[in-house]
């Protein structure tokens, strides 16, 4: 999951791969901006085919945060 996640950064948000870790903060390290977490939040309700509740992506504050997140989904 966490490769999946690297890559819509990479591709979509043009982030640096090598920026890209579990403990990257979204905004704080990869200086993600709010109309940017709601693209990701968006692009990874579209390839997961889940939905993330405004309540849930308030949560996120790195990229493992995503990641967990994503996974315990689809486990559930």
């Amino acid at each position: 999951m966490f490769e999946k996640v690297k890559a819509l950064l990479v591709e979509e948000l043009q982030i640096n791969e090598n920026d890209i870790t579990m403990e990257a903060e979204l905004t704080g390290d990869l200086n993600i901006n709010s109309i940017e977490l709601a693209d990701l939040i968006m692009m990874c309700e579209e390839k997961f085919g889940v939905e993330i509740n405004e309540e849930d992506a308030n949560k996120f504050v790195t990229v493992g945060d995503v990641v967990n997140y994503l996974e315990a989904l689809e486990n559930a």
